[in-house]
């Protein structure tokens, strides 16, 4: 947001928008999860919307947050030994992350949404790889096959429906909309 002049009409009447969806408590509760994963090592942010994009803006936090998910030898995001202090390393090191991170990195709510789902993914996989409470998150809907005998098949070719309705005793007699054909000659 620093590379941007300052906002005015309608542009500042989008950032209040895009800005007041910003979530503290949701910031609180990513952060947690965030350190719990990664471990201290990844450290805190400062609290506030800034502080946040802050810590996630080289990428490193993610990358971090986004290996521990997987199991050892098989990372996915090559971390530099040195945190990226250009702007388009720090992009190529977000892009790793996530195809899209102009998008995100711009509106921090995003960033936050992204965080969720990712955390809830973690949380509903459940391979031993999360690490925090799975309360944070809530865990995707997931397959729940049936299984039906032939005779619980049968007896259900002879229920009627509800949704399927009746026309039992309906007609149309008495019914008329607007007025009568007028036949001019």
């Amino acid at each position: 947001m620093a590379n941007k002049g300052p906002a005015y009409g309608m542009s500042r009447d989008v950032q209040s928008k895009i800005e007041k969806k910003y979530d503290d408590e949701l910031e609180d509760r990513l952060v947690e999860w965030i350190v719990a994963q990664c471990g201290a090592a990844v450290g805190r942010p400062e609290r506030g919307r800034l502080g946040f994009q802050v810590w996630l803006k080289n990428g490193i936090v993610l990358s971090r947050l986004v290996n521990s998910l997987y199991p050892d030898g098989s990372k996915p995001v090559k971390i530099p030994d040195t945190p990226p202090t250009m702007v388009f390393k720090q992009m190529e090191q977000i892009a790793q992350f996530l195809k899209a991170a102009e998008d995100y990195a711009k509106d921090m709510a995003a960033v936050q949404r992204t965080l969720m789902a990712l955390g809830s993914l973690a949380v509903t996989k459940n391979d031993g790889n999360y690490h925090g409470d799975p309360n944070w998150f809530m865990k995707k809907a997931q397959e729940h096959k049936r299984e039906f005998t032939e005779s619980q098949l049968k007896e259900g070719k002879n229920v009627i429906g509800l949704q399927m309705g009746s026309n039992k005793g309906a007609s149309q007699a008495g019914m008329s909309y607007g007025r009568p054909r007028q036949i001019i000659s």
